[in-house]
């Protein structure tokens, strides 16, 4: 076993939760010269740059038309506005993720409804999906979560059982696959009958700013979000997206399998090291690939707030991204009528799971140090 006094402790302090600037010394060249392409026209609300991106965002997604805008919020709002829905309609959403999406749904005059989450892949499950379906519902929002792909392959049946709109937020998956038997293999983003992305700074572009798109291939859908951003006039809520995080976009998106496979290459380490141990690694689905947005494991519940003391006390970074379910949220609890015990799944994951470092940068000696001090923490202490 690895001990600090035969690590290079500089090197330990150097552990970053998320990519560092490494990566883009690789792309500098590039954008320099899409940088200095902007700068020189002085055009940065306008130009080529936009044009260009739509054109690489439908290509990588295999969609019909894409839509990029300044925010991934934005595009969420762009979706549901598309949808044309009546007012009080019924959006089903995970209740384990971020509350930015419901929050929207809540703003759109819309009322979002949570389900339960899988426990395995801690995406929508399409059972408590379904029991959550009333005469009001309109749309359900699968969230693929860490880099893994919410349950497409038994969402989308269910919405066409039902009737309703399937509003796909790939914004933690980008690149990810999921093998279809008819239409081959469909690209996270464009499975759904609209798709939504974030280029925030977490996500799997590491945009310095802040940007998202749109994706159908629904061709009502591509007409009316055409409307939308006709109909926006000066309105803040749907920003359009800036010449300059639009060049860098371009230039960032012909990369994103070449980091996926870099982050999947990191996620096996893990995945070897914590094998047959109290640690869980993140669930690999059948139905689709893993890009390790994030590499979650799950403890537990009663050991992953120390464990996450210890890693930071040792120069290990660790996130909790999600400690409190949705619907336990001061902001949709009291106004939606939910209580603890609604949606036991996604309430013992907000207790127990914890996202490890995870980019391309990591190093073997780092990541051995990372790995002791978890399997090391947890054997002590079970």
């Amino acid at each position: 076993m690895l001990t600090a006094s035969e690590l290079n402790i500089k090197c330990m302090e150097d552990i970053k939760m998320n990519a560092s600037k490494a990566p883009y010394a690789k792309l500098k060249p590039e954008l320099d010269a899409a940088f200095s392409a902007v700068m020189n026209s002085m055009d940065f609300e306008g130009g080529p740059w936009v044009g260009q991106l739509t054109h690489a965002l439908k290509a990588y997604l295999e969609v019909a038309r894409a839509f990029p805008c300044a925010k991934g919020g934005a595009a969420f709002r762009m979706a549901l506005r598309a949808l044309q829905v009546k007012a009080g309609a019924e959006v089903i959403l995970p209740a384990f993720g971020d509350a930015g999406l419901a929050r929207i749904v809540l703003e759109e005059g819309l009322k979002p409804v949570f389900a339960d989450v899988d426990a395995a892949t801690f995406t929508l499950s399409p059972a408590a999906a379904a029991r959550a379906v009333t005469e009001a519902t309109a749309a359900v929002v699968p969230v693929h979560l860490f880099g893994q792909c919410a349950q497409m392959p038994e969402l989308m049946p269910l919405a066409a059982r039902y009737g309703l709109w399937v509003v796909e937020d790939a914004s933690q998956a980008l690149g990810a696959v999921v093998p279809d038997a008819v239409a081959g293999n469909r690209k996270a983003g464009g499975i759904g009958h609209i798709g939504i992305v974030s280029f925030f700074p977490s996500k799997p572009l590491l945009e310095e700013g802040e940007g998202g798109a749109v994706a159908t291939s629904h061709p009502d859908l591509v007409e009316r979000v055409q409307q939308v951003l006709q109909e926006r006039g000066s309105t803040e809520a749907i920003p359009a997206l800036p010449s300059l995080d639009a060049a860098m976009l371009e230039v960032k998106l012909k990369y994103v399998d070449t980091y996926n496979a870099a982050r999947q290459k990191v996620a096996g380490y893990y995945d070897e090291a914590f094998a047959g141990t109290l640690v869980q690694v993140p669930h690999r689905a059948p139905y689709s690939t893993h890009v390790y947005q994030q590499y979650t494991i799950t403890v537990p519940a009663a050991l992953r707030d120390g464990l996450r003391q210890h890693l930071y006390e040792n120069y290990i970074p660790s996130m909790v991204y999600y400690p409190q379910p949705l619907h336990l949220q001061a902001a949709f609890s009291s106004s939606l009528g939910y209580n603890p015990g609604d949606f036991p799944v996604a309430e013992l994951l907000s207790q127990s799971t914890l996202s490890l470092p995870l980019h391309s940068e990591l190093k073997e000696d780092q990541l051995a140090y990372i790995c002791q001090h978890v399997l090391n923490y947890v054997k002590y202490r079970s």
